[in-house]
């Protein structure tokens, strides 16, 4: 949990973070907080210095074309993520706008006139303003597709435009910073094509966050990659298209800006049950594996399910696509990890896009519970691997304790446990192993809630 700044080189951070022109853009989701125990995350899971921009899924539209909450408690999450700019003041936050409401969704509705569109945005604006956040992120899945009429192509494009007109005008009568604005764009072709005005978009937002993922998954009769950089050999047909390379590529001639793309990084996998002895790529299923014990959602692991699969499963490495996959029993599941994070970074930095952008901060093992690689292991590794400075540290790696404490975890179930002759340690134990943690500075360790807190 991060609740305590720690000042030692921020002035330094803050300066080079605002020189940096790449981003990274990090969402978490509302509905996260409804997972059980480790699994449970809210903003006091966020690390400000964690990602440039930090989005809020989901807010959602009212039937009067007003931009609303949809959780009981998104007020005080909203406060609570907001209130982390306080330590990390050139953290960028802003809310992503989509989802249901009552069943219905409304962005059609709203779009559909210039009035209605003019209710949207004005509400947006004060919305924002009245709860600290720096912009707005349009999460429509998809314009003109899913029963939305064709039209909501251009409707959109129309819906952008006035709400960047409205953003500029609302800095200069307020004198206050000019609020952002983003999207969250599909990555297939015909998607694409009936959904955006490629142009007329892309240059109105700040960015534009490309679903690199969910390119496969148990909807299909054969295992194939979630998020494969480059396609495979067993794509045939428009499945050839299915893959980072071929979305990124097909924005870029249509007309999208590189420096205003960000190539989407999935913390989750995407999961399949085999039907016969074949585990490779393109083995036959019928259907996804088990639910995750923590997601509880047939078809996806997060990360940290994924890499407790893993250690006990047969892991494998897709060559011509640059992305693991690991296999036990009859469930395979193919995701990502630091060398796939690694790979994909090479390749956005080659084509000059903008950054990148995580689905989600909640997916990764963000408190270190799980996969005995520390907190954040991917999208730290991601921040690594595009080149930002060191960040302030609000809780120190974990180190393998010196011994005689070596022999704590022996025979113990994995797990937090409390260092009994220091308060502001614990021990976390992972197949045997003792690693110490620390907590941040004047908090101390409460194993009735595994987390650092106030003493």
């Amino acid at each position: 949990m991060f609740k305590l700044p720690l000042i030692a080189g921020l002035g330094l951070l803050l300066s080079l973070q605002l020189a940096y022109s790449t981003k990274l853009v990090c969402y978490f989701s509302n509905w996260s907080q409804y997972r059980p125990a480790s699994g449970r995350f809210t903003p006091d899971n966020v690390d400000p210095f964690l990602c440039t921009h930090v989005i809020y899924a989901l807010a959602t539209i009212g039937p009067d074309y007003r931009l609303t909450t949809i959780e009981w408690n998104d007020e005080e999450m909203y406060m609570k993520l907001n209130s982390l700019k306080n330590i990390n003041p050139a953290l960028k936050t802003l809310l992503s706008v989509g989802g249901l409401y009552n069943g219905i969704n409304q962005y059609s509705n709203m779009v559909a006139t210039p009035g209605n569109r003019r209710i949207f945005i004005h509400s947006a604006l004060l919305f924002l303003r009245a709860h600290g956040f720096d912009g707005l992120d349009l999460a429509w899945e998809f314009p003109a597709q899913n029963g939305s009429p064709a039209e909501d192509k251009q409707n959109f494009a129309a819906l952008i435009k006035e709400l960047k007109q409205a953003i500029k005008q609302e800095a200069i009568d307020t004198r206050l910073t000019q609020l952002l604005l983003s999207i969250k764009a599909g990555a297939l072709k015909p998607t694409i094509d009936a959904a955006y005005e490629v142009p007329e978009i892309t240059s109105e937002v700040d960015f534009l966050s490309i679903m690199t993922y969910d390119y496969h998954g148990s909807w299909e009769k054969v295992t194939g990659h979630n998020s494969p950089l480059f396609k495979s050999s067993f794509d045939q047909g428009t499945h050839t298209q299915h893959n980072i390379n071929a979305t990124v590529s097909y924005w870029m001639s249509k007309g999208a800006p590189a420096e205003k793309l960000l190539l989407g990084f999935p913390t989750y996998g995407r999961t399949f049950r085999l039907t016969t002895t074949s585990t490779g790529l393109g083995a036959p299923t019928n259907g996804p594996a088990d639910a995750g014990p923590y997601t509880r959602d047939a078809g996806y692991w997060s990360y940290y399910e994924v890499c407790t699969f893993a250690s006990a499963a047969k892991v494998g490495w897709i060559t011509e696509q640059s992305v693991p996959f690991a296999t036990h029993g009859s469930a395979w599941v193919g995701y990502d990890n630091h060398e796939s994070f690694a790979a994909k970074v090479q390749w956005l930095t080659s084509m000059n896009l903008g950054g990148a952008s995580v689905w989600t901060l909640d997916l990764d093992d963000f408190g270190g519970h799980f996969c005995a690689e520390g907190d954040y292991p991917l999208v730290n590794h991601l921040r690594n691997a595009l080149g930002f400075p060191p960040k302030p540290t609000t809780t120190r790696p974990p180190t393998t304790t010196p011994d005689p404490i070596a022999t704590f975890c022996t025979g113990k179930p994995d797990g937090l446990y409390p260092n009994p002759t220091d308060a502001t340690t614990y021990f976390q134990c992972f197949r045997g192993n003792t690693y110490l943690h620390r907590c941040q500075p004047g908090l101390v360790y409460v194993d009735a809630c595994k987390c650092c807190n106030w003493p």
